[in-house]
């Protein structure tokens, strides 16, 4: 009886250690994989004034200036820091310089770099490069921006720099591992109703766009939780670096529901229309993304996104406007006081604010909000500046961090968020706290970085 158990443990042990090598040189063989390229084999391309148009029109709509540049820097350069919660991370030079940019890499080592993570060394980017979404993307438009960083990008010798991120948690090979669970799935499905300008915008949002970036809730693994429209989670709204990107789903409350796409290309285009303004990161990106956009192509964006059903289970009860009266008992309180006294005058007693210049406060997406990231941020630090059409914005969102306590600051913020028919709720003078000391004041010098 002994030994059968004995031959029984002998049998399990061998099997669960075959199963452990079996895993690990299925791991190995994942981590050192080299993924291939359409282009593997393929000599360098040849170069015309049209296809290095077309690459500088691509890296607009991939906004690569934006993450791999620092205002007042040379263009591509890369180090700006980027927050993660393991550490820090820096981008990287992506100019055609030959020792620290990308000068030496091949279409085929750049595309494996753009599409699949992984440098010309073999080492795994991080996906705060957002291959995922990058995996979508067009040989031909790959082509077009590789032409354009070797020809059309000056090459700047600038060091990078390496990232915070303690050992263990720095190891790239695990990254892998990620990749085969998260990378991206290739290029979008047609639309199956057969309409050009949808399919447009679905390859720019969901690929060189990388909307789901910012506006895609993330898993415990960071990734982000849908890449296209099959998942309900895809653009349903998340927070990121202090600002609480909404919703651009047919979300009534939370999302664009109440927008026209003419609302949209014209935001994507000018940075305001008569629902908003654009603040926090998004500024970035109209400044130096979106408003370089073709009216058409600014159209296919808001075409497809207009496509994308709401969720009421996650919305709640669609928003209606209510009169405050501030001659009453909503008026007599501390925060709409405050409310008074330093906001009314541009965003008006009832709210509604001065389209398309100074934004509605009632019924927009940050003040409907459960999470109230975007509110407290703005108030404490003010906006960016807007340039649209190379002219900088009039007017924009002072910071209030000098002006108000932490106290008087949630007065006036849950004040905004429970008037007009909001919902957001209240903030605590802890949460405000809390975001001036891990934020900073917007700089009042637009963020536009050039090409070149």
């Amino acid at each position: 009886m002994e030994g059968r158990k004995y031959k029984r443990l002998s049998i399990a042990l061998g099997v669960a250690a075959s199963a452990i090598i079996v895993g690990a040189v299925g791991c190995w063989a994942v981590a050192t994989r080299t993924p291939a390229s359409p282009f593997d084999g393929a000599g360098e391309p040849v170069v015309t004034p049209a296809l290095v148009q077309h690459g500088a029109y691509v890296a607009r709509a991939a906004d690569c200036v934006a993450c791999h540049s620092l205002p007042n820097g040379p263009a591509f350069a890369g180090g700006l820091k980027m927050p993660t919660p393991l550490g820090a991370i820096y981008a990287t030079n992506i100019t055609p310089d030959p020792k620290t940019g990308i000068g030496a890499y091949t279409l085929a080592e750049f595309d494996r770099a753009l599409r699949h993570g992984v440098a010309r060394d073999g080492h795994r980017l991080y996906p705060a490069m957002p291959y995922p979404s990058y995996a979508r993307m067009t040989d031909g438009d790959v082509r077009a921006l590789y032409v354009y960083f070797k020809q059309g990008v000056k090459p700047v010798a600038q060091a990078n720099h390496q990232s915070d991120i303690p050992w263990p948690l720095n190891m790239r090979w695990p990254l892998a591992i990620w990749n085969v669970l998260f990378g991206g799935p290739g290029e979008p499905r047609p639309d199956l109703a057969g309409d050009p300008l949808w399919s447009r915008g679905a390859y720019l949002v969901q690929g060189p766009g990388h909307c789901g970036a910012c506006h895609t809730p993330r898993g415990l693994a960071m990734n982000e939780k849908g890449l296209d429209e099959r998942s309900r989670s895809y653009l349903a709204g998340a927070e990121i670096d202090g600002w609480y990107a909404p919703s651009l789903r047919g979300d009534h409350n939370l999302g664009l529901a109440r927008w026209s796409e003419d609302d949209i290309a014209g935001f994507l285009k000018n940075g305001r229309n008569g629902h908003g303004v654009v603040f926090g990161s998004m500024t970035d990106v109209v400044n130096n993304s979106t408003q370089f956009l073709t009216e058409q192509d600014a159209q296919a964006i808001a075409r497809y996104l207009k496509s994308l059903p709401g969720d009421a289970g996650r919305d709640g009860a669609p928003w209606r406007y209510e009169v405050v009266a501030f001659d009453g008992p909503a008026g007599d309180t501390p925060g709409a006081r405050t409310y008074q006294a330093k906001c009314a005058f541009c965003h008006g007693l009832d709210g509604k604010g001065q389209a398309p210049w100074m934004s509605p406060l009632a019924g927009t997406a940050s003040s409907m909000s459960r999470n109230p990231a975007s509110t407290i941020n703005i108030t404490l630090n003010g906006s960016g500046r807007v340039v649209a059409g190379g002219v900088p914005d009039a007017y924009h969102m002072p910071a209030f961090r000098a002006q108000l306590s932490d106290r008087e600051m949630a007065e006036v913020i849950s004040f905004v968020r429970t008037s007009w028919g909001n919902q957001g709720g209240e903030v605590s003078a802890k949460a405000v706290a809390t975001a001036r000391a891990e934020t900073r004041p917007a700089s009042s010098v637009p963020a536009l970085l050039p090409t070149q």
